[in-house]
């Protein structure tokens, strides 16, 4: 993510800021992805400090996206919403960087479900995923405490609230993707048969999971080949994402990446890896030092490089028909 300025006096300026210090109030927009005085801002902004620019209705392209929201009767899930909200912009405005979901792109839009476990009526389950263009996410999980023992529980080297939505995002992008029949073959060669039977093969996966191996990222990714994909999406954004706000933040080891460097723009999947797995192995190195976890604690076999080449190839690649 870049770190922006503000239109009024040039200080620096975050994702997530509604002002600046000098006074100044500002609103993103996704688009131009630059921080914009006196812009109609969305309707949510009161309620969840949604930050971007309005359109239509008074929502910005991002909220207008979330037909269901938790329960507001139960008042903890207010901030909930408000830090599930911020992780979806953040995952919309990393996409739009490769004019995904952007005015110009004609595609059709994900719709979102952010349910939470607590209800004014009392406990109830919820169960992430996506189908057909619907995006269910459980805003329990913004909840630090919980997502902590989530992971613990599940033996997860990295849960996050940003990872659900570039997860089960991947999964809306399959289907915009795969209605070119070349975008198809092409992934089955690496992937797999998507259309093998789904829910069997997460009861396998649940009765015993399998050690990701040289070929897949994760656990979770042996389950399925849409499993497969869209952790593979996920890692490719986090990566990305990853050399991006490093070179933002003016952070770079000798070899690279250079001053300037949009990660966005690199039309290289290996370099891209190279710059990120590089940073990210520095930081470990800090982070040890105040007894942090490591960053990104993963492994990048010539399998996953080549699948993540691929993702990142059909997501720069505008393949986005209506």
């Amino acid at each position: 993510m870049q770190i922006f300025q503000c239109p009024a006096c040039a200080a620096p300026l975050y994702f997530h800021n509604t002002g600046c210090g000098c006074g100044q109030l500002v609103t993103f927009d996704p688009d131009r992805q630059t921080m914009l005085a006196d812009a109609p801002h969305c309707r949510n902004r009161a309620a969840i400090g949604c930050n971007w620019v309005a359109e239509g209705d008074g929502l910005c392209r991002s909220c207008a996206m979330t037909k269901v929201v938790p329960d507001l009767m139960a008042a903890e899930n207010q901030p909930l919403w408000s830090k599930s909200e911020l992780a979806k912009r953040w995952m919309l405005a990393n996409l739009a960087r490769w004019g995904w979901l952007t005015a110009a792109d004609a595609g059709a839009r994900p719709v979102f479900r952010l349910l939470s476990e607590t209800t004014a009526a009392g406990e109830t389950d919820v169960v992430m995923g996506h189908a057909d263009g619907v995006i269910t996410i459980n805003v329990t999980e913004a909840s630090n405490a919980v997502r902590a023992e989530r992971q613990e529980g599940l033996d997860e080297l990295y849960r996050t609230m940003l990872g659900h939505m570039r997860h089960e995002m991947a999964h809306f992008l399959f289907l915009r993707l795969s209605q070119d029949p070349g975008f198809v073959d092409l992934f089955r060669a690496l992937f797999g048969d998507e259309t093998a039977d789904y829910a069997a093969a997460l009861r396998a996966h649940y009765a015993a999971p399998q050690p990701p191996g040289e070929t897949h990222i994760t656990s979770y990714a042996t389950a399925h080949p849409h499993e497969d994909w869209a952790e593979t999406i996920a890692h490719l954004l986090h990566l990305v994402d990853l050399a991006d706000s490093a070179a933002a933040a003016r952070l770079a080891l000798p070899e690279g990446p250079p001053p300037g460097y949009d990660a966005y723009a690199e039309t290289d999947t290996e370099t891209v890896l190279t710059h990120a797995v590089a940073l990210s192995l520095a930081i470990n190195h800090v982070n040890r030092a105040l007894d942090l976890p490591d960053l990104y604690p993963f492994v990048l076999s010539q399998g996953v490089r080549d699948k993540i080449a691929f993702a990142h190839a059909a997501l720069r690649g505008g393949v986005r028909p209506s």
